[in-house]
């Protein structure tokens, strides 16, 4: 899979606008194209200026607070709203004005989508099916999606995994390029959350390209190759979620009792630790790279031990702290724009 820079960064991963020149073989895998994006409704702006680009074959991740644009911008992605100002490419094309073309092979489920109640699963693949001029096998569809027995019932009796399930299946039946999936698995139970990320890395398996919109960080991390941070309608970082954990998340710590006193300048001089902190009697110890052996043999050459020592790896919901200043998004609450 590629994994080309999605816009240019500095060395914080802050965006610093435009897109980055790239070769017609490196473009020709590139399907999503967002540059400096712009939408604002009356005198509130829920988009200031969002660049990013997205390969082919990734799951993409707008990751972001509420309220931080990320609908927003899905919704410019596939022709429901206009933008203001700025570019959108979807393979190549402007949703707005190829709009037939980018329905045909994007897919997508947005947060507010409601279905009529009293239609059956079958009823609802069979009118989406309609929409397009070479959709899937409905029964395959379903079948995949473990919705088989549940063809004819109502959409009013369904789970709330089952609907998750099915709103899936409606972004899938035009056997789209690109599927956007918007809060997939908001208000779903533990259990339903963990099968509908399965589901969603089998779709990426059969070729398709996938934006996943989540103000979960455990969704984030567990599915998508690389996330777009955004909050106050601009992106402010872009990278893996392991790469934005490790460069913004503060480095990983190390916490340990001392056999004896040292001087705290032992550990703050190594290039591994950037910060010391006591608590009580035990040491707390911030860095990057080997920190763990570094610290224990200079604690070493001084006559000392570490003991009862706990390690602990930066995480992408601490980036998400430090980044934006806001609490994790590891709840049920609903999204806004």
């Amino acid at each position: 899979m590629l994994r080309a820079t999605a816009n240019p960064v500095d060395r914080r991963g802050v965006a610093t606008g435009g897109l980055p020149t790239r070769t017609a073989a490196e473009r020709a895998h590139r399907v999503v194209e967002v540059a400096s994006l712009r939408k604002a409704y009356g005198t509130t702006v829920a988009v200031e200026d969002v660049s990013f680009a997205i390969d082919e074959g990734e799951i993409f991740g707008i990751l972001g607070p509420n309220g931080a644009g990320k609908t927003t911008t899905v919704e410019c992605l596939s022709g429901l709203r206009v933008p203001d100002s700025g570019t959108v490419r979807v393979l190549g094309l402007d949703p707005q004005h190829s709009r037939h073309a980018v329905r045909e092979s994007v897919g997508v489920q947005l947060q507010e989508g409601s279905m009529p109640p009293k239609l059956t699963v079958r009823e609802l693949l069979d009118l989406f099916a309609s929409f397009y001029t070479d959709p899937l096998d409905a029964g395959e569809l379903l079948a995949l999606l473990g919705l088989t027995a549940k063809r004819d019932d109502y959409y009013k009796g369904l789970s709330g995994g089952q609907k998750q399930r099915l709103s899936i299946a409606l972004a899938l039946i035009g056997d789209p390029k690109v599927a956007i999936l918007d809060e997939l698995t908001t208000g779903l139970d533990p259990l339903a959350r963990r099968e509908t990320w399965s589901l969603i890395e089998g779709v990426r398996d059969r070729g398709v390209t996938i934006v996943l919109v989540t103000h979960f960080m455990d969704e984030a991390e567990r599915l998508c190759d690389r996330i777009a941070l955004i909050d106050s309608g601009r992106v402010i970082a872009i990278d893996t979620p392991a790469g934005l954990a490790e460069r913004e998340g503060g480095g990983n710590h190390m916490r340990f009792h001392p056999s004896r006193p040292f001087d705290d300048a032992l550990l703050t001089a190594l290039p591994e630790v950037d910060r010391l902190e006591h608590e009580g009697d035990r040491i707390v110890v911030s860095g990057n790279g080997d920190l763990l052996n570094a610290v224990i043999s200079a604690l070493a050459t001084a006559g000392t031990e570490a003991k009862d020592v706990q390690l602990e790896s930066a995480t992408l919901e601490d980036a998400f702290i430090r980044l934006t200043g806001h609490p994790s998004g590891n709840s049920d609450e609903g999204g806004e724009r």
